[in-house]
């Protein structure tokens, strides 16, 4: 039986990935700072499903905290056959404004722990010559976005990096994908401390579980990209390489101020 590593698995898309690997009866490592929700979590897909999941309770901005996710797997002797490195944040406003130390957070858990997770579980896969890993990027890694500036430069970081990682690792046997969901239905907007006036713009909302099917659907094709949403979602990622940038980053300026 297979086993994912999920990252930011207590709520939204990386509990949509937990429940939907457990129907597909892979066992599950769980990672997130909320113990309570994991453990809930845990049980109730033990219970359903009869497979194994572990939980860890980590906060992926704390030093070392890839190297004790790892250890801790190598300990119990997990073998990691799907890494989900879905754990991220946002953070809305002019960048001179915001408060520096979240801007900071958001680049370690949204790039270095996910570069340092990927770090410690890719050479085990290679030397397998198996083995998956999905990076959880975003729509907003297509094209800079003002006054989410750190947010849409990490998923553009993700992006590439996830792409990169694809083409050295196929022979291997590795699949390695940059899932980029357009707006969806999570507690983003809110963690973000998104104006409510900008929230009601996105034309399509998808869900959690759309987001997970689209992804390993695309995983299962061997693509090094999938962008999820509707056909204004999929439009919009290609804009940035046809609009003249300027005139690409005044119109986001416009459409992004509150």
């Amino acid at each position: 039986m297979p086993t994912a590593l999920i990252t930011g698995a207590s709520v939204g898309i990386g509990k949509a990935f937990a429940e939907e690997l457990a129907a597909r009866n892979y066992n599950l490592v769980l990672v997130a700072r909320s113990e309570d929700k994991l453990k809930q979590l845990a049980v109730q897909l033990q219970e359903q499903y009869k497979i194994q999941a572990e939980v860890i309770v980590k906060d992926l901005t704390e030093t070392n905290a890839a190297a004790a996710i790892f250890d801790t797997t190598k300990s119990k002797e997990i073998t990691i056959d799907l890494l989900i490195n879905n754990a991220g944040f946002g953070d809305y406003g002019e960048f001179s404004q915001t408060d520096g130390e979240r801007q900071i957070k958001m680049v370690q858990l949204n790039v270095i722990a996910l570069v340092d997770l990927t770090h410690k579980f890719l050479p085990g896969m290679r030397q397998r010559r198996s083995g998956s890993i999905i990076n959880v990027s975003s729509l907003a890694a297509f094209q800079p976005i003002p006054y989410l500036s750190v947010y849409s430069a990490t998923k553009a970081f993700v992006s590439h990096f996830s792409e990169a990682l694809w083409a050295e690792n196929r022979e291997y046997g590795i699949r390695v994908i940059a899932s980029c969901p357009g707006p969806t239905e999570t507690n983003f907007f809110v963690e973000a401390n998104f104006p409510t006036a900008l929230t009601g713009n996105a034309k399509k909302i998808s869900t959690p579980q759309e987001v997970v099917q689209e992804t390993l659907a695309a995983l299962e094709k061997g693509e090094s990209s999938a962008v999820i949403g509707g056909l204004l979602t999929h439009f919009i990622s290609k804009l940035a390489a046809i609009a003249p940038r300027e005139f690409l980053l005044n119109t986001l300026e416009k459409q992004f101020k509150a």
